[in-house]
């Protein structure tokens, strides 16, 4: 968690609200200069997208997800509780409670991801990622729901991986199943400034890396066959990509199987990552040689050779942490299908691009009316609509702005 946004190019949309950094809190969610894609001041072919108020009052949201196809909405609180958002009410009773397994909300630390698993409607399982309470490490846990689908057999816990944090920043913290079914699990390079420790850049760390595992092969979990360091030997066979400072957020296209990782910067850059789907795994990402597509404290001509740059990245002022979403494929806007989804934790916009030929074109602004503030995360439901988490308390749908 390390907060920092950007400007865009061309017109498209524009975002009406219907209607802290907390603690230090700059959740992994983090470039000076000029930008060079600014967007364009007078947008063209302009169709307005409201964000809709759903819930607020909530005590740091920090993400929001959804089995597939249901209608209930789970959030993810910092301090420990996913609670449940149904039929227009946010259910009395968590469905976990974590709070007192749960690190210290200092730092970047606290319950930082959900996934449910790909055959949750049979198996009930799902995963969370949280900062132990005891010494600061990484927990991935999996747990299993009751025989009330609204509340967990907390007696469950399973735990999947665990991994030590140097220091209490940079932890990462998104969970996500692949098409392929295998969970991938972001992990950031565990802190402090400029990675001292060049965890980024040594796979063998499990540190500032995207990790893939199959949590049905084994226990807990087995390395598959064709994750790209198998068989290496100063590399940890879990690691799929790596050279990366804070991947906070990152999704796949549900419809592409294309992977978007949104990277935090240091103190000058933001970076949004793209794979495609055919990726055999393996990138370097580039941190701490580089800090999006410049040299990181290091003069212009650092070594390039083998990293794998940005799609997109931007500078710092007021921005200063990007918020990884997602690609939309839902049914109501159909303006935006196809296209990304991000934001800055440090501005109030929202902005889109598409990717054409592993390139990121047609960047666009979805938020200069009324802007939201503090956002933490994106999230889909159980129908591919899209939500904007913000860490002041409120979660809003993006829906069609009605006459």
């Amino acid at each position: 968690m390390d907060r920092r946004p950007g400007r865009a190019t061309r017109g498209g949309w524009t975002l009406s609200v219907a209607a802290f950094a907390v603690g230090g809190l700059l959740i992994g969610l983090s470039a000076c200069g000029d930008d060079p894609a600014a967007p364009d001041p007078d947008p063209v072919d302009s169709v307005t997208i409201t964000a809709e108020i759903v819930v607020q009052g909530l005590d740091a949201p920090l993400f929001l997800t959804a089995p597939e196809g249901d209608d209930r909405l789970f959030v993810v609180l910092r301090a420990g509780r996913i609670v449940i958002f149904q039929a227009g009410q946010l259910l009395p009773t968590p469905f976990l409670d974590l709070t007192s397994l749960v690190g210290t909300l200092d730092g970047e630390r606290g319950l930082l991801g959900m996934a449910f698993h790909p055959s949750y409607a049979t198996n009930g399982r799902f995963f969370v990622s949280y900062t132990d309470a005891d010494d600061g490490s990484v927990e991935v846990v999996r747990y299993t729901v009751s025989a009330n689908p609204n509340v967990t057999n907390a007696g469950t816990a399973h735990p999947i991986l665990s991994v030590q944090q140097p220091f209490d920043t940079h932890n990462g913290g998104m969970l996500a199943f692949g098409p392929d079914g295998m969970l991938y699990i972001g992990m950031g390079d565990g802190g402090d400034v400029g990675d001292p420790l060049n965890h980024a850049q040594r796979p063998e760390t499990l540190l500032g890396s995207i990790l893939r595992i199959d949590v049905d092969g084994g226990s807990p979990y087995a390395v598959p066959a064709d994750n790209p360091f198998v068989g290496h030997p100063t590399a940890r066979p879990e690691t799929w990509a790596y050279g990366l400072r804070n991947p906070w957020r990152f999704s796949f296209d549900r419809q592409t199987g294309d992977v978007y990782i949104a990277d935090v910067g240091q103190g000058d850059r933001e970076e949004v990552n793209y794979q495609s789907a055919s990726s055999e795994g393996g990138e370097n990402y580039g941190w701490n040689i580089m800090e999006g597509t410049a040299c990181y404290d290091a003069p212009p001509g650092c070594p390039t050779s083998g990293l794998t740059p940005p799609v997109h990245d931007y500078a710092h002022d007021p921005e200063c942490s990007v918020t990884g979403g997602y690609v939309y494929r839902g049914s109501a806007l159909p303006n935006l299908v196809g296209r990304y989804v991000f934001a800055d934790f440090c501005a109030t916009w929202v902005r889109s691009f598409r990717i054409a030929g592993g390139v990121a074109e047609g960047l666009e602004d979805l938020a200069d009316v009324v802007p939201i503030e503090r956002i933490s995360s994106f999230g889909e439901d159980g129908h591919a609509e899209l939500y904007v988490v913000s860490l002041r308390g409120t979660v809003y749908k993006l829906v069609p702005e009605t006459p």
